[in-house]
C-alpha cells in the first residue's frame, strides 16, 4: 500500500520545487560546495553564480546537481544576483532564495522561507539575525543599525538586519524590477531592492535566522564605513523625493515589528554548527 504524505509535507515538496536558489560567490573556494550542497537538500533548483572567482570557485562545484554560471569578469554582487534571477525566472521559478556562499547562512532554515511564501506568494522576506548574533564586531554592528534605520524610513515599514543576504524575491516583484547595477553598487543595490519593495506596497517579513563564524581567511566584502556611506546617500536621495516621507518616518518610530516564521530548534542548530 502506497503511503501518503501529510498534505503540508505535500506542499513544502511543491514550493521546494517551485522556488529557486540562487547562490552569488566570489573567491569562495572553501565554503561554496557545502553551502550549494546542503542547499541543493532544501531545494531542487540551486544556481550559483561565480563571479569571475580566481580560486578555483566553479571547481570546486564540480559533480553537483546544481547549475554554475560564471561571470567572465567580476561584475558584483548586484549583477551576479541579476544574472541568477534572470535564470529562474526563465524556468518558471515562482520566487527566488539567495543566500551567502561563505556558510554563514544556514541552508537547513531555507524551508522558513518556503513556509513564508506559502502563506504569502507576494510578500518579501529577509532573513534577519538576532541583535545578541549581529554583535560580532562593534563597527559592523553599528553601521548596520544604521542603515536599518534609514532603510526602513525610506521603506516605510520596519526591517531588521537590512543588510542580510538571506532572502526571497518573489517572481512578480523580480519581473518589474528595473534597478541601477554595477561593482560599486552591489550592497546599495539590496539596500534599494527593500526600499522599493516597501514603496510598491510589498510586505516585508523578516524570519529569524542564525548566523554562523566566517570559514577562512577571506574577509567580508562589506565595507562598513564606505558601504554604509554610499547606502546613506542613496537613501537621501529617496527620501528627498518624497519630502523626506513623513508617514515612513512615523511607521519605523510608531509601529515596531517581531519576526515572522522562525524555525523551532534555531539555537540548536546553530550550536551544533558551532
Amino acid at each position: 500500500m502506497k503511503r501518503e504524505e501529510p498534505a503540508g509535507t505535500e506542499k513544502m515538496s511543491e514550493a521546494a520545487d517551485k522556488y529557486w536558489v540562487v547562490i552569488p560567490a566570489y573567491n569562495e573556494a572553501a565554503t561554496v560546495r557545502d553551502v550549494a550542497m546542503r542547499a541543493r537538500q532544501q531545494c531542487r533548483h540551486v544556481v550559483v553564480v561565480d563571479d569571475g572567482s580566481i580560486d578555483g570557485t566553479a571547481q570546486a562545484l564540480a559533480g553537483l546537481d546544481v547549475t554554475v554560471i560564471r561571470n567572465e569578469e567580476n561584475l558584483g554582487k548586484a549583477g551576479s544576483l541579476v544574472r541568477g534571477f534572470d535564470h529562474a525566472l526563465g524556468h518558471g521559478a515562482l520566487g527566488v532564495i539567495t543566500l551567502d556562499a561563505d556558510g554563514q547562512h544556514a541552508p537547513e532554515e531555507i524551508p522558513s522561507f518556503l513556509k513564508g511564501a506559502m502563506n504569502d506568494p507576494v510578500a518579501f522576506q529577509i532573513g534577519a539575525r538576532r541583535r545578541d548574533l549581529r554583535k560580532t564586531s562593534f563597527w559592523r554592528y553599528g553601521a548596520n543599525r544604521v542603515a536599518d534605520f534609514w532603510i526602513s524610513w525610506a521603506a516605510g515599514q520596519q526591517i531588521e538586519d537590512t543588510q542580510s543576504g538571506f532572502r526571497l524575491y518573489p517572481a512578480s516583484f523580480l519581473r518589474s524590477l528595473r534597478l541601477r547595477q554595477g561593482r560599486e553598487r552591489s550592497f546599495v543595490f539590496e539596500s534599494e531592492v527593500l526600499i522599493e519593495a516597501g514603496r510598491r506596497g510589498l510586505r516585508i517579513e523578516m524570519i529569524e535566522v542564525g548566523v554562523m563564524p566566517r570559514v577562512g581567511p577571506r574577509p567580508s566584502h562589506f565595507r562598513p564605513v564606505f558601504d554604509i556611506a554610499k547606502i546613506t546617500l542613496m537613501v537621501g536621495g529617496k527620501l528627498l523625493s518624497r519630502g523626506m516621507y513623513p508617514a515612513g518616518l512615523y511607521q519605523v518610530l510608531a509601529r515596531p515589528r517581531r519576526y515572522q516564521n522562525s524555525v523551532k530548534g534555531k539555537e540548536s542548530l546553530t550550536a551544533q554548527r558551532q
